[in-house]
């Protein structure tokens, strides 16, 4: 970066909006990544955003060197992302879409604030429900749809390959499967195209000595929707895993991977499904979302995929315009 330009982009520079569990988790596990060399911390509690800042730089001696620090809007200006994770907490017994009318309003004030930066840059939107809060914040700020991207079902993804690689007693990192649509409860999981390591998913089980396929696909696909429920009512949040989805993401982009991740960017038009943000596999890069990856789903998966598609629109409908 020319160090006589005060507004040009710092590629290695991070803002994170919101410094509650989930903002405070991303910023730790990026403060250990190495992606960025600067990361600002902003909150409506300035004290707590400090404190964060403060606590995480203790730690930069053991990783690499950086500045974490707690700032405001105006600290945006030059960064190449903005990570946005404010919002009200899921309570025990709420579904993420429970959370729509406090979060939308919450996100109007947000971007308004971005907005008066003249950002440019790429916003990964993390706070839930985070299908309906991307396509908010793709119409509140005005910014290329490319560069508003929801942390979508990336970690409902590494749920599953988790459950799976268990199951299956192999490497989580050998198992290729997403889960697409909405963040929440009318998630699918894309059985069909699923496979471990170019074999289909079915013949490796019966290779593993598993033959009930039906049940076990049941199963494991309602552990996956389930997860953060469980974790929700036994320790009153999750926030470790979305931290390294997040991470993840980061590095796609930073490093310009091209790397296929089921973000929630806009559909034009995939499986009949328009102008709403959701969770679909896409090849990621420095200019965010590069574009969707053709999925082969049977008829059965399309149809849920619509569903969830139209459940998000109906919210969003009724919420947003």
């Amino acid at each position: 970066m020319d160090k006589n330009c005060q507004n040009c982009t710092n590629i290695r520079k991070a803002a994170i909006i919101g410094c509650g569990f989930v903002g405070a988790a991303c910023a730790f596990s990026l403060m250990q990544s190495g992606l960025f060399s600067e990361i600002v911390l902003i909150d409506s509690d300035v004290s707590k955003a400090e404190g964060e800042a403060l606590d995480i730089s203790h730690g930069v001696p053991f990783a690499k060197p950086m500045k974490i620090y707690a700032g405001s809007y105006s600290d945006i200006t030059n960064a190449s992302m903005v990570i946005i994770t404010a919002g009200a907490n899921q309570k025990t017994g709420e579904t993420r879409l429970d959370l729509v009318k406090r979060n939308i309003e919450i996100f109007k004030s947000i971007i308004g604030e971005i907005n008066k930066q003249k950002y440019d840059g790429i916003l990964l939107i993390v706070s839930n429900p985070v299908d309906i809060l991307t396509t908010a914040a793709l119409k509140l700020s005005g910014l290329d749809e490319n560069k508003v991207i929801g942390s979508g079902t990336v970690l409902d993804t590494a749920r599953l390959k988790y459950e799976l690689g268990n199951h299956l007693n192999v490497d989580s990192r050998s198992v290729h499967a997403f889960i697409i649509g909405e963040h929440g409860d009318s998630e699918i999981a894309a059985w069909s195209s699923a496979n471990v390591s170019g074999i289909p998913l079915n013949k490796f089980c019966e290779m593993r000595g598993f033959f009930n396929h039906d049940e076990s696909t049941k199963k494991i696909a309602e552990n996956v929707k389930n997860s953060a429920y469980e974790i929700i009512n036994r320790k009153k949040a999750t926030y470790y895993g979305v931290a390294m989805a997040v991470k993840r993401i980061c590095e796609a982009i930073i490093r310009d991977e091209k790397s296929i991740l089921p973000v929630s960017s806009m559909m034009h038009g995939e499986h009949g499904i328009e102008g709403i943000s959701l969770s679909y596999p896409s090849i990621v890069g420095k200019d965010g979302v590069e574009t969707h990856v053709p999925l082969q789903l049977n008829d059965i998966e399309t149809d849920k995929l619509k569903q969830s598609a139209d459940k998000l629109q109906k919210i969003i409908n009724e919420n947003l315009f």
